[in-house]
């Protein structure tokens, strides 16, 4: 993964799947949910496309709500107020890894 981008990754199948993205910017690695608290779907609709198209916020397509980097926190759209959950990450070797909660 570059210094700076997304990725989405989908772990485990069936009622053990979970689908969640990395982003790495200024050096901080951190990991969400790929799941919208407002409409509980997908945040992309192309594949590793988290971005808003200003680069400063995470994008929902489906309706457009815009997350803050540093804590997935709504600051426009529908679920205003609300965040993505964050997941716990960390780097090891250069690969990523998923931390227990």
């Amino acid at each position: 993964m570059p210094p700076s981008g997304t990725k989405g990754f989908v772990l485990g199948s069936g009622t053990n799947r979970l689908d969640l993205f990395v982003i790495w910017r200024d050096g901080i690695l951190r990991a969400y949910l790929n799941d919208c608290p407002h409409a509980h779907t997908p945040l992309e609709t192309r594949p590793d496309r988290f971005l808003d198209q200003s680069g400063k916020y995470l994008l929902c397509t489906t309706h457009g709500a815009r997350f803050t980097v540093a804590e997935g926190k709504c600051v426009s759209g529908p679920c205003r107020g609300k965040s993505l959950t964050p997941l716990p990450v960390t780097i090891r070797d250069g690969e990523i890894f998923l931390l227990a909660a």
